[in-house]
């Protein structure tokens, strides 16, 4: 085991991190005996050496180990070990020696209180819905959608025939202005109004899934997601439109976050505060067949790091921060001045706010959001609605189906015309995407110098952002993720990738950036999916953009925020979710696990059995046959979304027949088709693609076929199934996509990786952003096994779960916490912290389960809002 970083903060033996059981159980030689045993049953060998390290002397690995804490668990007469105490203690004997240590009676006087058991609780009994609300809430749901579609096809009906009537470009530019500013006006009120129509004012408590006050507020939800206020996130229009929503918020606060608040009469941010992209304060959270609220309270100048979760109940005082990749779980509360991080977060000391201030006062914001409405119903919308007008006037495709006197002969030129124009849409989508992205950025970045301090809300803050938003389409990136050719494409993009060692997997599908120029990853280096490369800071007045470098042969798992300036160099294993280190030491050749992170060997023995394949001759064909077939899986996967427009525009092409007929009807018929036929299209594509079968348990190298036929299934389109979020319609979703899920679930919007390795039991919740990942890759080799949630389970927002894991009925994983391969969870259980470990006492904390705890957490300071 690599030794100890000064900065990384690991627990000491007198911390008491292990859980202790009632009875003392055996001591000293007798705990030692007991679990060489039970290791040697898991490991298949006839004895444990007790000085043996678990990884390298005994080449055990993480999801061996956690299943000799699984075997532990289930001993009465043992004390319960978690996997970072694995980490901590790598032999049997320095584990027993702690676990010893923190048993009754043996705990130091200091940690007494820290230590002792939580009070006996409960389980939470999940109420059962009945399964005549559960349809009949998916009913109304459906039918509001219904209803949503035909007024918006009214709508668009009146307004194509008053834009139409137009005499002339003036007149028909004047007429677009009207209508879509007036369109767009009544889309960001309408909301705020059913808010105040459907709710009031948001209070604490609780209320049954599918009931009618979750029938309203998922209403409410929806509005809020289909807003096109969410596009102004960074903008000080966002804030004040949270403001009309009922949020309390202070002066000089910027919003970064695309992660809308509904309960926000419970959100209250002070003067002067900064929210990251990536952050949740929604208000709520799903709980045991529950919706919960309650309060989420930031003081005057306090931070919120990127990839951070705030669960409801929780608070951050003045000038207090909360670092990237963090949690604040139920009860929790930051003291003014301090600065936290962690999941859940604990005292840290790190300074998140890097960049000195600047002047940008009231006037200075009061004008770029001027100036933004100025160009959005002077420039956006009208081009956009006049644009829409002159493709139907003008493409002859189009046009003709208008004209009465030639609808007739254009029916028979349906599917031609259909070929023809998608072709040409989706072909001058890819190419002229391509011919922006390595053109206007590169013209951009001129105005925007490294390491030079400019204030919010002017034209190198617009600048930076459109460079932000450009360089960042998801298209590209799942285009050329998983294969050699991603390389290209973020070199195109301007990412310094130094000397590549190609792998075939150097990047994922998903990356993000704040810059593209400012991005250095070093050669050898493979990254999963879900980086995010924090190259800009802000301050509640200015922002920089910073050089971020990620050494060489480097492992970054999914999930990271990589920050400019974090401290890890070469050969550096980044597991999932972690928290980087922004202060000690560089970190070399180890691996990092957790937030706070803590140092773990960089590789294990089965990680490694696969070397022989990645370099000479036999790396060099391997990757020559895995590059054909990524490029293969490109082109099918081109040809399937070229397909789905196909399929969109003979919709939209037999709608314009039939628009003389029907009008708005036809409008909200193709609005409710098309989402029925493009579920059902990539329901039947990622079904082709595994030729109807499930996928089955997978250990291999990633140059193995077998692994670049899953990473197929991985560029299949999902993004479409958030519509049916907090809908019995997800469920059906799911289930046609081959995940064996229960009766009842509620979905609020996790993503499952493999659908088919994935068992969801009746009456489970799954929040916002919670993950099911059934694999892994780490360096060369993919692993992959099911993963099992069993009846009743609640997943926190944020939460990830790898592969094989097991649920028991009734468990709960908290917010932000990443439950690690192999892990078992007893049943009813709750389960929390990055890695996840028993956490009994989140029973005791305050609020958890009660409507009628207290609205703002004990120890929360006073805010001010001005």
């Amino acid at each position: 085991m690599v030794e100890q970083s000064s900065e990384v903060r690991i627990a000491g033996p007198g911390e008491g991190t292990v859980t202790g059981r009632d009875d003392a159980g055996p001591a000293g030689a007798d705990t030692e005996r007991e679990l060489a045993v039970a290791l040697a049953d898991v490991v298949g060998v006839a004895n444990v050496p007790v000085d043996g390290h678990f990884f390298t002397d005994l080449g055990a690995n993480s999801l061996v180990m956690a299943q000799f804490c699984a075997r532990v668990r289930k001993r009465t007469d043992l004390p319960s070990p978690s996997m970072k105490d694995i980490y901590r203690y790598p032999t049997i004997r320095s584990l027993a020696a702690a676990l010893t240590e923190t048993a009754p009676g043996t705990v130091p006087q200091g940690a007494a209180a820290a230590s002792a058991p939580a009070p006996a609780t409960v389980p939470d009994r999940v109420p059962r819905a009945s399964s005549r609300s559960h349809f009949l809430c998916g009913f109304f749901q459906l039918l509001i959608f219904l209803v949503y579609s035909l007024v918006a096809g009214f709508v668009a009906d009146r307004g194509y025939r008053w834009i139409a009537a137009g005499s002339g470009a003036v007149d028909v530019y004047l007429r677009s202005v009207l209508f879509g500013g007036a369109g767009f006006i009544a889309l960001c009120v309408f909301p705020i109004a059913a808010k105040w129509a459907l709710v009031g004012r948001w209070k604490p408590g609780e209320f049954p899934l599918w009931g009618p006050r979750y029938l309203r507020f998922w209403l409410l939800k929806a509005l809020l997601h289909a807003n096109p206020m969410i596009l102004f996130a960074g903008n000080p229009l966002y804030v004040l439109y949270l403001r009309a929503l009922g949020a309390r918020i202070g002066k000089g606060v910027t919003i970064l976050s695309h992660s809308v608040p509904v309960c926000t009469d419970l959100v209250t941010i002070g003067a002067g505060a900064v929210i990251r992209k990536d952050a949740f304060l929604l208000g709520y959270r799903a709980h045991a067949g529950r919706i919960q609220t309650g309060r989420i309270t930031l003081g005057r100048g306090a931070f919120v790091g990127e990839k951070t979760v705030l669960d409801i109940d929780t608070s951050l005082g003045d000038d207090a921060q909360i670092g990237h990749s963090s949690a604040l779980h139920r009860g929790q509360a930051v003291p003014a001045g301090e600065r936290w991080h962690g999941s859940p977060a604990e005292p840290g000391g790190t300074d998140y706010v890097r960049v000195e201030p600047a002047a940008c006062g009231t006037v200075r914001r009061a004008w770029f959001a001027c100036m933004t409405l100025v160009q959005l119903f002077l420039l956006y919308i009208p081009l956009t609605v006049g644009g829409m007008y002159i493709l139907f006037t003008e493409v002859p495709a189009l046009g003709k189906r208008l004209d009465p006197q030639s609808a007739a002969v254009s029916r028979a030129e349906l599917i031609p015309d259909a070929l023809l124009l998608s072709l040409v849409l989706f072909v001058g989508f890819v190419v002229g995407g391509l011919l922006v992205l390595y053109t206007v950025p590169r013209l951009l970045r001129l105005a925007v110098r490294p390491d030079r301090v400019y204030p919010l809300y002017g034209f190198h803050y617009a600048v930076h952002r459109a460079t932000a938003r450009m360089t960042n389409v998801r298209f590209f990136a799942w285009l050329f993720g998983d294969s050699s050719y991603i390389v290209h494409y973020l070199r195109g993009l301007g990412y310094d990738l130094s000397h590549v060692e190609q792998t075939g997997s150097n990047f994922g599908t998903e990356v993000q950036h704040e810059t593209p120029f400012l991005v250095s990853v070093g050669s050898g280096t493979m990254v999963a999916d879900g980086l995010s490369v924090l190259n800009a800071e802000y301050s509640s007045t200015s922002f920089r953009i910073s050089r971020a470098s990620i050494g060489a042969h480097n492992f970054l798992g999914n999930n990271i925020a990589y920050p400019a300036g974090g401290r890890t160099g070469e050969n550096c294993l980044l597991a999932t979710k972690v928290m980087v280190p922004l202060d000690g030491e560089v970190r070399e050749g180890v691996g990092l696990l957790g937030s706070p992170c803590f140092e773990i060997p960089r590789t294990v023995e089965r990680d490694a059995r696969f070397d022989d394949l990645r370099t000479g001759e036999t790396l060099r064909r391997r990757l020559a046959a895995k590059n054909r077939y990524n490029l293969r899986s490109m082109a099918v996967m081109l040809f399937a979304r070229w397909v789905h427009t196909f399929g969109l525009t003979l919709f939209a092409l037999a709608s314009v027949d039939l628009y003389g007929v029907a009008g708005q009807v036809v409008i909200a018929l193709y609005l409710a088709a098309t989402l029925l036929f493009t579920t059902l299209y990539h329901v039947l594509v990622e079904r082709l693609i595994m030729r109807f079968r499930r996928l089955r348990p997978r250990l291999c190298s990633i140059y193995d076929p077998l692994f670049w036929r899953h990473e197929r299934l991985w560029k299949v389109p999902d993004r479409h199934l958030n519509i049916f979020n907090g809908t019995p319609y997800k469920s059906l979703a799911w289930r046609l996509m081959g995940v064996r899920i229960g009766r009842r679930v509620f979905d609020d919007g996790c993503y499952l990786t493999e659908r088919t390795l994935t068992v969801i039991g009746d009456d489970c919740t799954l929040n916002a952003g919670s993950k099911i990942q059934c694999h892994s890759q780490e360096d060369g080799t993919f692993k992959s096994e099911g993963t099992t949630l069993g009846d009743g389970c609640t997943l926190g927002v944020g939460s990830h779960v790898h592969y094989g894991v097991t649920l028991g009925d009734g468990a709960v994983l908290a917010a932000d916490s990443f439950l690690m391969k192999g892990e078992e969870v007893p049943p009813h259980a709750r389960w929390g912290g990055n890695p996840a470990v028993d956490m009994p006492e989140a029973a005791g904390r305050p609020g958890d389960g009660d409507p009628a705890a207290p609205s703002c957490p004990a120890g929360a300071t006073s805010v001010t809002v001005s």
